[in-house]
């Protein structure tokens, strides 16, 4: 595939790996899984809540339909992406939206991470995943801290998941989980809790789980603060994903 093709592809692929993601994230919290052409849907608990993930950008009046409804009886807060930024949802409650640059990287080496980081294998180690992830995008619908309720133990047993944390003088300064998924990688969950910031914890962790996927092509969708980071990583933003959420 040309570079070209493969920037085009991008949306595209990071819908499809992102779907990949939360239905593996569904199963593993025991919520039910949506499927539809276009769109994937996991709907959880209180806490949880709705995810929506565009996975067309020509959704059905009737998809469309069944999207609204499953807002409208959802338990908990609702978050929705559109990695296409061609559906409109702001009539789904009161929801505020944004955009975030989708990225790829080519398959290319990568240096070694400045910080011990590793693949978590360990009930211990998730738990310190959960934790840093928690608290770096703080995460206020998951406190009080509940073990297991983010990642529990059987996210480590879905298909092409794995979840990384980097150590910074013996603790968990950073974690993140990455995804493969027909020949994609992508990243999620990419979090520093503030007491380890502007220490290289994110470019650490970033490179010690992009080495396993070095001869893969990798999506991301960026946040405005991450985005300069992923570009001296080697990402190239391909276009803009429209995200919406509770208030």
């Amino acid at each position: 595939m040309s570079i070209e093709a493969g920037l085009a592809e991008s949306p595209l692929r990071q819908a499809r790996n992102s779907a990949a993601f939360w239905a593996a994230t569904g199963r593993s919290r025991g919520h039910e899984v949506i499927r539809r052409r276009g769109f994937l849907a996991v709907a959880g608990d209180e806490r949880a809540g709705l995810r929506v993930l565009i996975q067309e950008p020509d959704l059905t009046v009737e998809e469309l339909a069944e999207i609204t409804e499953l807002a409208a009886r959802a338990s908990g807060p609702v978050d929705a992406e559109d990695p296409f930024s061609v559906t409109d949802l702001n009539h789904l409650g009161d929801l505020r939206s944004w955009r975030m640059p989708v990225m790829l990287r080519p398959p290319a080496p990568v240096a070694e991470p400045a910080m011990e980081v590793v693949r978590v294998h360990s009930e211990t180690d998730l738990r310190a995943a959960e934790r840093a992830v928690i608290a770096g995008f703080e995460l206020t619908r998951f406190e009080p801290y509940r073990a297991g309720e983010m990642f529990p133990t059987a996210l480590l047993g879905q298909p092409g998941v794995e979840v990384f944390i980097a150590r910074l003088d013996g603790e968990v300064a950073g974690a993140c989980v990455t995804t493969v998924e027909n020949g994609y990688g992508s990243h999620y969950w990419v979090g520093t809790p503030e007491a380890f910031r502007s220490r290289g914890v994110g470019r650490a962790v970033m490179l010690g789980s992009l080495a396993p996927l070095a001869g893969l092509p990798v999506t991301l969708t960026s946040s405005k603060a991450g985005r300069p980071l992923y570009e001296s990583l080697g990402f190239t933003v391909t276009g803009q994903s429209t995200w919406w959420a509770s208030r």
